[in-house]
């Protein structure tokens, strides 16, 4: 679909705990140049170093995507990644004070709603799809994961999600550029089972996770003395388990909305690919390990 570089209209302000760190961050996601494509900047560092956001600077995929340059570190960048993507938004400056993005709601929704006040400036020079000379597939054997580029003459991606639970089932989502993201897709949040929320803090993760930005899938029986764990962990004092098997701290926006964020990830990270792909992305229990594997290894091969 021939189209022109687009870019944001006015900067925009957003600001929040990171997920994973704890830590408050301030980020402002600025206007770009044409050809600039996604760049992040550390202003709390002393050069204000930049990160260009590309797969061969991903240095971590644990529970998130974090890229690095030198001393520059940006963590859980999946989220506005994928909100740029679902857009239609090829280039911007992320400028960030801390070390991991704000999680905010658990979704790109913040992001989405305030880009779609104001639209999205053309800046009048065509957009160069990334197109793919071969099919590449990049698979994990241990979990079963893959994920499959295939040429196409425009950007897709189709997802299936197994987590081998009663409560999610088999869930699959569908993107392409003909698809609404902002209803579809970018609401959708991220989510975590009851079960591993202990050992996440243990290991130093999900320190900003709290009940306004996680579902929390419940798939084995709880006490009310493990109820009243987490509730401490989240501050929240009344917590209970739905009928569905979910905490009672956020109503669904979908059925299969875990699985729509899992596509919801997919497309931020496979972003750093270096643009648009004129490519169908299939993948198979898809997680940031893989995604951005993938992305790496079709970077090495339009080498």
């Amino acid at each position: 679909m021939p189209c022109n570089q687009h870019t944001v209209k006015k900067s925009y302000y957003f600001e929040g705990k990171g997920l994973h760190t704890g830590t408050y961050s301030h980020m402002k996601l600025m206007p770009a140049p044409a050809g600039h494509g996604i760049k992040f900047r550390r202003t709390d560092l002393r050069s204000k170093p930049v990160i260009e956001a590309l797969a061969e600077n991903v240095t971590n995929t644990a529970r998130s995507t974090t890229v690095s340059h030198n001393e520059a570190v940006a963590v859980t960048i999946e989220h506005i990644m994928s909100a740029l993507t679902g857009l239609g938004v090829d280039n911007a400056l992320i400028e960030l004070d801390n070390i991991e993005v704000p999680i905010l709601d658990g979704s790109a929704r913040p992001y989405v709603e305030a880009i779609l006040q104001d639209g999205l400036k053309d800046q009048g020079v065509p957009r160069e799809y990334i197109d793919i000379p071969q099919s590449l597939e990049i698979r994990d054997d241990r979990s079963g994961s893959w994920v499959r580029i295939e040429p196409a003459a425009g950007p897709s991606a189709d997802i299936t999600v197994d987590f081998n639970s009663k409560i999610l089932g088999i869930q699959s989502a569908h993107w392409d550029e003909h698809v609404d993201y902002a209803r579809e897709i970018g609401v959708c949040r991220t989510f975590v089972f009851f079960h591993e929320i202990e050992y996440l803090f243990r290991n130093n993760l999900i320190k900003g996770g709290d009940v306004d930005n996680a579902i929390v899938i419940v798939e084995h029986p709880v006490n009310e003395e493990q109820l009243s764990s987490i509730a401490r962990l989240f501050d929240m004092p009344d917590l209970q388990v739905t009928s569905e098997g979910y905490l009672n701290n956020l109503q669904l926006h979908f059925p299969d909305e875990c699985g729509r964020h899992k596509l919801l990830d997919l497309l931020g990270d496979m972003r750093l690919a270096g643009g648009y792909l004129n490519a169908r992305i299939t993948a198979y229990k898809p997680g940031h390990s893989i995604n951005t594997k993938a992305a790496k290894a079709l970077r090495a091969l339009l080498k």
